[in-house]
């Protein structure tokens, strides 16, 4: 994907200036992306061969690789990947406010 037409496809999705995110249609906006990336090539079996066994090596292998992506699909994936956590940490906090007014309702 061209970095044209995936500054077409946020723009269409959240509005000029994003108005329109919230959590949940950015979690579904990007599964679709995810899917309509990768559509038709997964096929067969899968093989997981992550040497890596923490969160955080994981993470710095990502972001080690993203260095030598082409431009624009670096920038979408580095895009992509602060676009999902800044919206996982607004939920996050979302979900801990409610949890607070709420607590003392008994089921």
């Amino acid at each position: 994907m061209e970095i044209e037409e995936f500054r077409k496809a946020i723009r269409k999705e959240f509005g000029q200036n994003l108005e329109h995110a919230t959590p949940a249609n950015v979690r579904g906006f990007l599964d679709r992306m995810q899917d309509d990336v990768f559509q038709g090539s997964l096929r067969g079996r899968i093989e997981l061969n992550e040497p890596k066994t923490t969160y955080e090596e994981i993470l710095k292998d990502f972001f080690s690789r993203v260095l030598d992506f082409p431009r624009d699909e670096a920038l979408i994936m580095l895009w992509t990947m602060a676009f999902d956590l800044s919206f996982s940490a607004i939920e996050h906090h979302l979900s801990e406010r409610l949890d607070a007014l709420f607590q003392d309702i008994d089921t």
